[in-house]
């Protein structure tokens, strides 16, 4: 599925994020491969063969009204290479949380996260006029919690004992946010970095 036959995508210079259908399962399983993104313990990426069930997990939550999942392409390869979503929105507190984002090794590094922050970031706060963006991550996650931080986000909290995840081991999760007074800077930052070629 592309942008040309789906009105719900983001474009960018260098990504698009395309509405998350299954028709994504079998390309983003080979993106999830490279890297072995599964892996790292510390995150709850999906392995190729569990793909399907994520895919459909992220669906059935759209179609409640409580995500808005994406896959992340790259404009230049024209690959799918990682996914993201908008999850957990409260239309009637205008809050929302960015996360279950993952990128291929290759794509990692790229400046792809970092336009794709911005085109979710906008959609959030110019177009579901958002007061509040909470991005969580795990306490040893030290790559993911320091890009959190260059996006322009605010330590909130670290919520302690949080999940229990598949391995058995607890998270203690940290949570950070961005809210709509502070929209206006972030933004800037953020289209300043892409200009500079500056990823997060």
């Amino acid at each position: 599925m592309g942008c040309e036959d789906n009105l719900g995508c983001l474009s960018g210079e260098h990504v698009v994020l395309e509405p998350l259908s299954l028709s994504h399962v079998a390309a983003l399983s080979l993106a999830v491969a490279d890297g072995e993104l599964w892996r790292l313990w510390y995150t709850s990426v999906p392995e190729p063969c569990e793909m399907k069930a994520y895919v459909a997990q992220a669906l059935e939550e759209s179609q409640r009204g409580e995500s808005f999942p994406f896959a992340v392409r790259d404009r230049i390869s024209g690959q799918i290479v990682g996914c993201t979503r908008i999850c957990h929105w409260e239309s009637e507190h205008r809050h929302l949380e960015i996360g279950y984002t993952w990128y291929a090794k290759r794509a990692q590094r790229t400046g792809i996260n970092t336009e794709s922050k911005l085109l979710l970031l906008t959609f959030a706060f110019e177009t579901l006029d958002a007061i509040a963006v909470e991005f969580r991550t795990h306490w040893h996650n030290q790559a993911s919690r320091q890009a959190i931080v260059r996006l322009g986000a605010k330590q909130d909290g670290v919520l302690r004992n949080n999940r229990i995840l598949k391995d058995g081991t607890i998270r203690d999760t940290v949570v950070y946010s961005i809210i709509d007074t502070e929209w206006s800077t972030v933004k800037s930052g953020l289209q300043f970095r892409l200009r500079q070629r500056s990823v997060i």
